[in-house]
Parts: structure tokens; C-alpha cells; sequence
């Protein structure tokens, strides 16, 4: 599977990052109100699943970020239906860690603000338990934890992410924001890194599967113990009611939109026809859910109790 982004797509990406860049109230609720649960565990199999909340935060405007390609009354329709704002949208950043009896895995870094270690901390696993670092894609609130004080965050740990994706940002000129960050917080690690395709087994139990259009790689990455599956589905919908329920809407961060839509119709197909639930990074915490057909599109079914500790 390939795709090509072209320079404007790379800039434009690069502005639209700060968005998710400097987020406010980190391990707290909207507006820093009450402090949150930040890690939630449970077992699929024999794995130890916790998704780990690195923050939270609200910005204004979601149609510019949301449903660029519908009109004002369509978007305000679908979220008065949904019971949602249309003039804020809540962010949340959520890596994912699993232990597989074998390995401590951790998915995606945040953005380096100091929220991850305190959820990792809650979840009782310390840094330096973790065996395998994997980044989905390279966006800077995924790969932002990755170095703390210029030093590895996670210093036992191998690396883990798709050859597309890093090729991509490394060869970004100087002043593209995510090329930087990505000179500064993956190149050092490089040496240290396994740069996987499609179908790729990361560890037992854990095989990326492409999905590309928010990113040149963005990766997506299927869990499996026992007979039971989970996909980690990163950005490839970044929000529950404007993205997911609506795969055809445009989405300001997602690089190559027309192949974005399609590999979300694909996906998201997928887990509704095979019931395999999944966790989005984007996703309202604890991020894991069901996805189910609605019409031409589909629907968000966020856990109760069907994934315990």
C-alpha cells in the first residue's frame, strides 16, 4: 500500500499540529476541574491491556477541524443529535501499554508534558519495564514522551514503527515543526529501531496493519490472546461522532484526506462485521469501544463493562 503526500500536505500538516500541541489541564477535567482516573486495565486473553490518559483538553471551532466538506446546518444537525457542542470539541491523548506475559508494550509516547509518566505511575509500570516502544505515526502528541531531558524516557525499551512513516519526516527540510521533532525525539533512537510493513509482527500477540491517509504510515495494530482481538486504531478516526460515525468527513489533520476516508470505511467495516472491539487514541477516556453500522456510516459504542480487570 502506498501513498504520496505532497510538500503542501507536509506544511499544511505541520500547522495544524500546534492544535494538539500545548494542551492545558493535563490530568485533569475540562477546565482543570476535578483530577481523572488516569489509567484503566483490563484483559483481553492473557494480556494486561491499560490505556493511559496523557490529557485533555478543549478547542474551539471544531468544524475547522471536523467535517471541513459539510455544510454549517449538516455538522450542527449531526451534533444536536449527538448531544454534543458545535462550538467546542474535547480532546483526549491516549497511549495504550500491554503486557503480554513476554513484553511490556507501550503504544504511542503524548506529548512529553509529564502526563504519561504520571498515568504509567498509576498503572504501576515504571519506565524502565517497558521493553517495546511503538509509534503509530510521528505527530508530535505521539511521539513528544519519547525523550525526557534530551535522555531515552524509556531506557531498556527497543523501538518500534512503520519504514513508510519515518522516511517521510526524516526527510522533511529544516523548520517543518514534526520533521524536527522527529530529527530530535526518533532520530537518536533510530539505531535502536525496527522499522516494520503491513502485516509485521511486533511481538506475540501484536501485528501492525497499515492504514494509511492521516499519516504516509500510519499504522494500525491488532491485539491477539486467546482467540480474542482488539485494534489499536491510533488517529485513523479522531473523534467518535465527527469522524468515525461520519468516515466521509474531512479531517484538518489527516494528511492525504480522500485515502483517509477510505481506509477509515475499511477499518471501521471490519470491526463492525467482526465485532473485534479497539481503542482510539482520540477517543473519550478510557478510549475503547465497539464499532456498529448506522446507515451509510457507523457507530461509537463506548465500553461498560464488557472489558474488565
Amino acid at each position: 500500500m502506498s501513498l504520496k503526500i505532497s510538500r503542501r500536505q507536509a506544511l499544511a500538516a505541520t500547522a495544524a499540529t500546534p492544535l494538539l500541541a500545548a494542551a492545558p489541564g493535563f490530568a485533569a477535567g475540562h477546565g482543570g476541574n476535578a483530577p481523572m482516573k488516569l489509567a484503566h486495565t483490563f484483559k483481553l486473553g492473557s494480556m494486561n491491556v491499560t490505556t493511559l490518559l496523557d490529557g485533555t483538553t478543549p478547542r474551539d471551532e471544531p468544524q475547522s477541524i471536523f467535517g471541513m466538506n459539510v455544510s454549517a446546518e449538516e455538522f450542527a444537525q449531526v451534533s444536536e443529535e449527538n448531544f454534543i457542542p458545535t462550538d467546542m470539541a474535547q480532546f483526549f491523548f491516549t497511549p495504550t501499554v500491554v503486557d503480554t506475559g513476554a513484553d511490556i508494550v507501550l503504544f504511542d509516547t503524548g506529548l512529553g508534558q509529564g502526563g504519561l509518566q504520571n498515568a504509567l505511575a498509576e498503572a504501576g509500570v515504571a519506565p524502565d519495564a517497558i521493553t517495546i516502544v511503538v509509534i503509530t505515526h510521528m505527530h508530535p502528541d505521539h511521539i513528544g514522551g519519547l525523550m525526557t531531558d534530551g535522555q531515552p524516557t524509556f531506557p531498556n525499551a527497543r523501538y518500534v514503527t512503520a519504514s513508510a512513516e519515518y522516511d517521510f519526516w526524516k526527510a522533511q527540510e529544516a523548520g517543518n515543526r514534526v520533521g524536527d521533532m522527529v530529527k530530535a525525539n526518533v532520530t537518536p533512537l533510530a539505531e535502536n529501531m525496527t522499522f516494520v510493513e503491513d502485516g509485521a509482527s511486533v511481538a506475540s500477540g501484536v501485528t501492525a496493519m497499515a492504514a494509511f491517509g492521516h499519516t504516509p504510515g500510519h499504522m494500525t495494530y491488532m491485539l491477539e490472546s486467546d482467540g480474542q482481538q482488539l485494534l489499536l486504531i491510533a488517529d485513523m478516526a479522531n473523534h467518535y461522532v465527527w469522524s468515525l460515525a461520519y468516515p466521509d468527513w474531512e479531517v484538518r489533520f489527516d494528511m492525504d484526506k480522500e485515502a483517509a476516508a477510505a481506509t477509515r470505511r475499511r477499518v471501521l467495516g471490519m470491526l463492525a462485521a467482526d465485532k473485534i472491539p479497539m481503542i482510539g487514541y482520540h477517543m473519550p477516556f478510557p478510549a475503547a469501544g465497539f464499532v456498529d453500522t448506522r446507515e451509510d456510516g457507523f457507530r461509537y459504542v463506548p465500553v461498560s463493562y464488557q472489558l474488565m480487570g
